[in-house]
């Protein structure tokens, strides 16, 4: 278990690392105002028109970095300071959102099996570990047989926890590309404004990529634990 906590302990310092750069990012990008004086959601809404998408809404949600877009219902979700402010950061935020809704209306393949992976990651990630633990000391105790079956499945199910990371990627990194070619496209920011916005999404996709890798590790070093003990 030594080698395990090691292990958590070197993701999560990475990841508060990248969590911490990413806020100094955007304090830094709210303090440079936009020429067009738009808010984050006039940003978010002339963003939805361009791209023909009128059927969903854009509302304020309370937080900070809680900003999401909701396929069930079609919203578009910005914190209080995305939804209100008018700065570089405000203008990523928002627009990266909706490039997840422009992804949802153009049925992009990798959010639909993102989406797809939700209901089962949210059953299966929370017991996923137990299982594993539990069918080592079953093994240790009872030799192979359901400790070896009921470890498995705990790998089965964290599996699913590292895929949907994974997908995630892509989702992530797509929907900032969106943004920041319509911020460009439509001349919404000047060209240091863009640079402020790049960066942030830049550091804002890090931490996607940061959890698909704690995500894997952890899988592997548990499948070496099951599997490595076997004969």
């Amino acid at each position: 278990m030594l080698g395990y906590y090691i292990l958590i302990g070197a993701i999560a310092l990475v990841s508060w690392a990248v969590s911490n750069k990413l806020k100094q990012k955007f304090a830094k990008y709210s303090k440079v105002q936009l020429r067009n004086g738009m808010s984050g959601r006039e940003i978010a809404e002339k963003m939805l028109a361009d791209n023909g998408i009128y059927d969903v809404e854009v509302i304020s949600t309370p937080g900070q970095l809680t900003d999401h877009y909701n396929p069930k219902n079609k919203t578009v979700n910005l914190s209080e300071a995305v939804y209100n402010q008018r700065n570089a950061a405000a203008a990523a935020v928002a627009a990266h959102e909706v490039g997840h809704a422009v992804q949802h209306a153009q049925a992009y393949s990798a959010l639909g099996m993102r989406s797809a992976l939700v209901p089962i990651v949210s059953v299966t990630s929370g017991m996923s570990q137990w299982l594993v633990i539990g069918g080592l000391i079953l093994g240790a105790a009872a030799g192979v047989g359901l400790g070896y079956w009921v470890a498995v499945a705990g790998l089965v199910f964290m599996g699913f926890a590292t895929l949907f990371s994974f997908i995630t990627l892509p989702v992530e990194y797509d929907a900032s590309n969106r943004a920041l070619a319509w911020l460009k496209a439509k001349n919404m920011v000047t060209p240091d404004e863009y640079k402020g916005s790049e960066d942030a999404l830049k550091w804002a996709a890090r931490t996607y990529l940061v959890a698909a890798i704690g995500a894997l590790a952890s899988l592997l070093y548990w499948a070496l634990q099951v599997f490595g003990g076997r004969d």
